[in-house]
């Protein structure tokens, strides 16, 4: 059971969400199958996700916030007379994705690709684990979040076996925007046969805007919708989300839909998102490297449509 702010509504890019029952609900804890692999495994086939409290250790959450609050405040990010920790935002800023500065704090990398995360991951593959080296930081300022998308459609190059990792820096509330997931999404096979087979750095080669998107001075960003409301109401299920705590991580699956709550607080909402599979796996070269390639020029791959 989620309780809900009394004096904000939850909006997602804009549209106030449904919160009655039927459409609105919370994420099913799974940390009591930690010890469980297999369990935790047929958990997420039937759920599309891991919710698991208190996964890593919170004062390595709060040490890595530090650090990037740091470095926005080099930045000119926040606001001047509040805790650093507090990373209240300077009136007006825009800003969302930040992974240069992931590329700069060494204990966020600590973090996510060494010690319990890690430990987790050799458990739950059962082999040995393969991160991404890039690492998608989000420093969301007050206002709307992110628009439902699937994660196959930015990283779908190698093995599908692929899973994310969202790990909130701090104590993520509703007001702050969280990340949702829509219930039982993983399991609709015309995402998977349609949206699901699609790839943001593929263009068609044979189309006058070729050379715009081979440069990628046009792009397609992966939304799956711009409405969350009436997505929702398409598929079915639930929009399901939590107040976040440091140490809590979210895990899913590449077809999973999700996005998040709008920020209605004064703070930026710190977050990461980082992936692993079996290093037996393909793949894909987009996110590998020291300085991986991305969605540079470098990534696109141009069909004949």
């Amino acid at each position: 059971m989620i309780i809900l702010p009394e004096k904000t509504a939850l909006t997602s890019l804009g549209y106030e969400l449904d919160c009655s029952s039927d459409a609105f609900g919370a994420l099913t804890d799974s940390s009591d199958l930690l010890n469980e692999p297999d369990k935790l495994r047929l958990r997420m086939q039937e759920e599309g996700y891991l919710y698991l409290r208190a996964l890593i250790n919170p004062e390595e959450v709060w040490r890595s916030r530090q650090e990037i609050a740091e470095l926005l405040a080099a930045d000119g990010c926040l606001e001047p007379g509040f805790p650093l920790l507090d990373c209240v935002a300077k009136p007006g800023l825009k800003m969302s994705f930040r992974p240069d500065l992931a590329t700069e704090s060494q204990a966020l990398k600590n973090l996510l690709y060494t010690g319990r995360m890690m430990e987790f991951y050799q458990k739950f593959l059962g082999g040995n684990v393969r991160n991404f080296d890039f690492t998608w930081l989000r420093a969301v300022a007050p206002g709307i979040g992110t628009y439902p998308h699937c994660d196959i459609v930015y990283m779908g190059r190698g093995t599908h076996e692929l899973y994310t990792t969202w790990t909130p820096l701090g104590d993520v509330s509703l007001e702050m925007g969280g990340l949702m997931i829509l219930e039982n999404s993983h399991r609709l096979e015309s995402i998977k046969n349609g949206y699901g087979r699609k790839d943001v750095d593929s263009y068609c080669a044979n189309h006058n805007t070729a050379q715009l998107y081979a440069r990628g001075e046009k792009w397609w960003n992966g939304a799956l919708s711009k409405n969350p409301v009436s997505l929702r109401k398409k598929y079915g299920g639930r929009w399901l989300t939590t107040n976040f705590k440091a140490g809590d991580v979210l895990i899913f699956g590449m077809f999973t839909i999700h996005g998040s709550l709008d920020n209605h607080s004064e703070q930026i909402r710190l977050s990461s998102d980082s992936r692993y599979q079996l290093s037996s796996q393909p793949i894909d070269e987009r996110w590998v490297g020291v300085n991986p390639i991305a969605h540079s020029s470098a990534g696109k791959r141009g069909r004949i449509c």
